[in-house]
């Protein structure tokens, strides 16, 4: 998500400014191509986020 936020950044979608953590490193460090490349990226083995109530009984 964080080279999502980034690559937005890139290509003047979002301000630099809007940017937290990870994102606001990422934009400066990586090329738009990389951050695409990064961003379109399935997450491997990371878990999604998950209500605390799951499941519903």
């Amino acid at each position: 998500m964080a080279a999502g936020a980034a690559l937005a950044a890139k290509r003047g979608e979002k301000r630099k400014s809007e940017l937290k953590g990870a994102s606001k490193s990422m934009v400066d460090s990586m090329s738009e191509k990389e951050l695409q490349d990064m961003a379109s990226t399935k997450r491997k083995g990371k878990p999604q986020h998950a209500s605390k109530s799951w499941p519903h009984g």
